[in-house]
């Protein structure tokens, strides 16, 4: 009886869970609610992430990855237990897991992923550096004797990329994020109008009137918080083009990265990248302007991946199709991440 692959993007934000055959199987943010007392699991996902900044003293809404690696172990492995039997309830024999790490893991937090993953139920656990996996997710052709070029944008890292050939041939990854636009707004709001509003308000703020770049309309919204002078709520209200200033800091930043591996990248594969252009996958890679911004700051037209925020996990499933022997542990990244592709099948 065959087992089950799974691709496990083990995002910041979010863990998203590609199973081969059956796509992708779950979508959940990645906080779990334990008991501060006893450590206890109460809820985990959606659940849990509806909790944040508004539990008693009983209880601790926990998001145990931090800029793309583990930071609780122990918080981590109940999270991804929880979430793999959801997807793999009703079968016998363990699954297989490819997870995604950013190209910046050190060779500790390569460890704790793999023995995370395999505590959570997988026989056997392999790496992917996210750029590669987002690049198979989003339908590159990583094998072709061209340059592809992918910028990864995640919660809490950005990994950039060029490849060629099944390998990497000029990469980056930093460790600003969706998560930084968020904090960026929550530190904006505090500083011009004593306004404290707390990570899940800044999120919202983001997704509706956040943009990389001017809007001719400037959109506002009412932003509920706390008045940081007389402690009191109140509404504030906000437009577009303060977000705008609020986030152009972790902008600038990843702007710089992919401008950074544009200049490592050997002459004959840029101008395979200005014919192809860059493709932006992760959840970020979807606020609004962003693509346009890049397009102007790096004169490479960039296209914003479909379903971005899925291709990293659909990537890292797809990708263990490809892998000759799979190993207990393959904590050397490369030798996953250049392992040969058929391109026929990605």
């Amino acid at each position: 009886m065959p087992g089950m692959d799974l691709g496990i993007d083990l995002g910041t934000s979010r863990v998203t869970i590609y199973a081969s055959g059956r796509g992708i199987v779950l979508r959940e943010p990645s906080v779990i609610a334990v008991d501060s007392d006893t450590g206890r699991m109460i809820a985990c996902g959606r659940e849990a992430y509806a909790m944040l900044g508004r539990t008693p003293g009983s209880i601790e809404a926990v998001q145990p990855l931090h800029k793309g690696v583990i930071s609780d172990y122990e918080y981590a492995e109940q999270m991804l237990r929880h979430f793999v039997r959801r997807v793999c309830a009703y079968k016998i024999l363990k699954p297989r897991a490819a997870a995604s790490v950013p190209a910046s893991v050190t060779e500790v937090e390569q460890r704790s992923v793999i023995e995370a993953v395999r505590a959570a139920g997988a026989r056997r656990v392999v790496l992917i550096e996210e750029s590669m996996a987002a690049a198979i997710g989003a339908g590159l052709d990583v094998a072709a004797p061209r340059g592809s070029m992918v910028a990864d944008i995640g919660g809490g890292t950005t990994d950039v990329a060029v490849m060629s050939l099944k390998g990497v041939a000029a990469s980056l990854s930093v460790r600003v994020g969706g998560d930084d636009l968020d904090e960026a707004i929550i530190r904006y709001l505090h500083n011009k109008y004593n306004h404290v509003v707390g990570r899940l308000t800044a999120e919202q703020v983001k997704m509706r009137i956040g943009c990389a770049l001017e809007q001719e309309d400037d959109p506002s919204m009412p932003v509920k918080g706390r008045n940081a002078v007389t402690g009191l709520p109140c509404v504030q209200q906000v437009r577009s083009s303060e977000i705008r200033e609020a986030i152009r800091e972790p902008l600038e930043q990843m702007v710089a990265a992919i401008q950074q591996v544009m200049e490592k990248t050997p002459p004959e594969l840029t101008g395979d990248i200005l014919d192809s252009g860059i493709v932006l996958t992760g959840g970020a890679a979807q606020l609004n302007g962003l693509a346009e911004l890049l397009t102007r700051r790096t004169g490479v037209v960039c296209r914003v991946a479909e379903n971005p925020a899925d291709c990293v996990a659909v990537g890292t499933g797809k990708a263990l199709k490809y892998v000759g022997v799979l190993s207990s542990g393959v904590y050397d990244i490369s030798r996953f991440t250049t392992s040969a592709l058929d391109p026929t099948g990605i």
